[in-house]
């Protein structure tokens, strides 16, 4: 399975009239700190033709959601993450692996990429993010099926120092500093995959698809919700298990810094209508030149 690059997007806005009211500004949903417990587990979300799709997902209450939580940690600070498997017997083992971190694993058994969690047991995953940046993470067990269904989630890496007069930044470089941050994460659902895994989730297991149970997607999701559900606030009472909302504001003048992350088998365009934008880094690399000014393109639509 491909695990589509993650973009970072720096705008510059040009918005013709103010907002009606002042807003605080913005900051990414999720779970600073350095030490978290998540468990994978199943559930439903909604998505707004009325339906209900049977879902994996990562969580740290233990009620499955979609995408997982993002976890907001430190440059040069340790990070252990201990993952509980909850999903279903017929599931299997669970593990998470994190993309572009040196990790050690503790516990659990011995997979194919990483140390799984068996089900009802745990394993423990550490490491020290060496670089800022957006990152993700998913799942490295039968990553083909187990992303599908939704064990996926981002980490945000903040610098250890920002530069000189700036109170926010993605990196210690005075051309990241921005004004607010959005954080958008793009997948897609299979829908007749998900039926099929769901009739079998109560078996003894393991699940096993045919070779054509991949089919094309039926939903496509931002933050885990199909509009209109994205323009929903951070923790609708009536999407329990999507957290996450998609609706950015921003006033005139203020820099916008967009983390993008694309998860799952489709590549996702995004784009920022009628605004000028750069982007100032891609796989969680700053992209500057030999003088270390910023080279990332420059974009308008």
């Amino acid at each position: 399975m491909t695990i589509y690059n993650s973009i970072r997007l720096l705008v510059t806005l040009a918005v013709s009239s103010l907002l009606a009211s002042p807003v605080a500004h913005a900051v990414i949903a999720g779970e600073s700190g350095s030490n978290f417990s998540l468990s994978a587990s199943e559930g439903y979300i909604s998505v707004a033709d009325g339906g209900s799709i049977y879902t994996w997902g990562y969580s740290l209450d233990g009620s499955m959601q979609l995408p997982g939580p993002t976890l907001i940690v430190t440059e040069g600070t340790p990070v252990t993450v201990t993952l509980s498997n909850n999903l279903p017997v017929a599931a299997g083992n669970v593990s998470i692996v994190f993309m572009g971190q040196e990790v050690t694993a503790s516990g659990g058994v011995s997979g194919a990429l990483t140390n799984e969690a068996q089900n009802g047991g745990s394993v423990t995953y550490t490491f020290t993010p060496s670089k800022p940046g957006t990152y993700q993470y998913h799942s490295g067990t039968r990553s083909d099926l187990q992303v599908e269904m939704g064990l996926y989630g981002a980490l945000v890496v903040r610098p250890a120092a920002l530069p000189a007069g700036c109170a926010q930044a993605a990196y210690n470089h005075p051309g990241a500093c921005f004004d607010r941050e959005y954080l958008f994460q793009t997948s897609s659902i299979d829908y007749q995959l998900h039926v099929a895994v769901e009739a079998q989730s109560k078996g003894p297991g393991p699940i096993v698809l045919t070779d054509d149970a991949f089919n094309s997607s039926e939903y496509w999701l931002l933050n885990g919700r199909a509009g209109p559900d994205t323009m929903a606030g951070n923790g609708a009472e009536l999407l329990p298990h999507q957290p996450y909302g998609s609706l950015a504001r921003m006033h005139p003048g203020e820099k916008v810094l967009i983390r993008l992350v694309g998860s799952g088998r489709e590549n996702h365009p995004f784009h920022t209508h009628g605004n000028h934008s750069r982007v100032i880094a891609r796989d969680s690399n700053i992209l500057l030149n030999g003088a270390g000014n910023l080279a990332g393109p420059t974009l308008y639509t």
